[in-house]
């Protein structure tokens, strides 16, 4: 499959990682549907990527929306064939915090977004991807998740973010097992610190603290990275039920 010929959901594609995702296809020819619960920047930034874009209220918790987002979206592109899930938080927050244990609905909600979201926005892109007529070598589409480094090393307050994000990485095989009959790939990106809208709520000595931490090269991750990677594994047929670290070789430290 060639980018040009992506017709693409991007959850979470208002802003960073999802919005980069969303530039490079439309850039690249392909055709784009954004979802997220952003409104006004959600339409902003499908109106900035010409009139071929359309930007689809969803909250990714609700399987109702989510399934309707998807038949929306297959009706305005005449097709789907790649799912980028960027949509999610960070849930930072410690088990044992400085006014009591962590409350059980904070880690719910947590698991419902980043998890839960996913699996929901993955099986309701497959019900329609199968049915897409195969390409040169069987293939039919590519489902894309974010995990993140914090599956491996997560630091303390990342509890319930490390669970979700090792969570996407551990279905990713058994979802790419599974949709393999169909000519449905399913890969995880896992990124590093990249520089996103949640990092410039930091103060720019945090910033320049954690890219010192990167090994090489020694900066924040641009977004626009994790979407050249996103373009080439859906341009790789070969890739599959994988994993794929962009992290600039950090291993995060407890805290």
């Amino acid at each position: 499959m060639k980018l040009k010929d992506a017709r693409a959901v991007i959850t979470g594609g208002a802003s960073g990682l999802g919005n980069a995702v969303a530039r490079l296809v439309s850039e690249r020819g392909g055709k784009v549907v954004l979802l997220d619960v952003q409104e006004g920047p959600g339409r902003a930034a499908a109106q900035s990527l010409g009139k071929g874009a359309l930007f689809v209220r969803c909250d990714v918790t609700s399987e109702a929306e989510v399934n309707a987002a998807m038949e929306a979206a297959h009706k305005h592109m005449g097709g789907l064939n790649l799912l980028v899930n960027c949509a999610g938080v960070v849930g930072a927050g410690r088990m044992l915090g400085k006014n009591g244990p962590m409350a059980g609905d904070f880690f719910t909600k947590v698991i419902h977004i980043n998890l839960i979201g996913t699996f929901l926005c993955d099986k309701a892109a497959a019900a329609l991807m199968q049915n897409n007529a195969p390409a040169e070598d069987g293939e039919r589409g590519l489902i894309i998740h974010t995990s993140s480094v914090a599956a491996f090393e997560g630091q303390i307050g990342q509890a319930a973010y490390s669970a979700t994000k090792a969570g996407v990485a551990g279905m990713t095989l058994p979802i790419a097992r599974e949709l393999a009959r169909f000519g449905i790939r399913c890969v995880s990106i896992a990124p590093g610190i990249f520089h996103t809208p949640m990092m410039d709520g930091m103060p720019p000595d945090v910033q320049a603290s954690l890219a010192a931490q990167v090994p090489f090269p020694p900066r924040l991750g641009r977004p626009e990275e994790f979407a050249d990677l996103v373009g080439a594994v859906f341009e790789m047929p070969m890739l599959n039920g994988e994993t794929i670290r962009l992290d600039g070789a950090i291993r995060m430290q407890p805290k």
